[in-house]
């Protein structure tokens, strides 16, 4: 999933059980998992400028940046920081981790070939999808229309209980930058031909 899909569907799942004090951790551990892969993604491109194919293709799955990503969507690592956390009292941290779990069991049914290790370190098995978020050779484009129309619904039902004007303008200007994205994805790769 893409990761501001994670903050929104777990600030949606998350707070209704716990409540809106904790909006903060639960955006955090909803967004942490995926930092690796944005510094990975930056390294890569503006300091040792290779072309984007390269770095998706083949540096991405070298060992080095693949042990980083996988420790950050670890579901027995992030279950071990909300026992650890659980039991010192640690409420903020316990919600983060919490919000971490429920980001990889979000990612697990929608990676299919970038499927991540989720039950490293103690597995290397990764559960490869037949669907994806992304690839339209495995049904990206339906998977990306589920995902933006859950963070509309989501958007919907959080946008009242947001206090502050600039959550409120986050969560319109990512479900704008959602639709037409898709909309114009999908017009892209379906001209229509005179």
């Amino acid at each position: 999933m893409n990761t501001p899909s994670h903050a929104i569907l777990n600030l949606f799942i998350l707070n209704r059980q716990i409540g809106t004090q904790v909006n903060n951790a639960i955006c955090i551990g909803a967004i942490l998992p995926d930092i690796p892969i944005f510094l990975f993604y930056f390294v890569m491109k503006f300091v040792y400028r290779l072309p984007s194919r390269q770095i998706w293709s083949e540096v991405y799955y070298q060992p080095f940046w693949q042990t980083i990503i996988s420790t950050f969507h670890s579901l027995p690592l992030a279950l071990i920081g909300v026992l650890i956390a659980h039991f010192c009292s640690w409420r903020l941290i316990e919600v983060g981790f919490m919000s971490m779990v429920l980001h990889d069991l979000l990612d697990l049914p929608v990676h299919n070939h970038d499927a991540h290790r989720h039950l490293f370190p103690f597995s290397n098995y990764r559960f490869i999808s037949p669907i994806s978020y992304w690839d339209t050779n495995h049904y990206g484009k339906i998977v990306a229309f589920v995902e933006i129309l859950l963070v509309f619904i989501a958007s919907i039902s959080l946008f009242s209980t947001m206090r502050s004007l600039l959550t409120k303008v986050l969560l319109i200007t990512v479900n704008i930058f959602y639709w037409v994205g898709y909309f114009w994805f999908y017009l892209k790769v379906h001209k229509v031909t005179p």
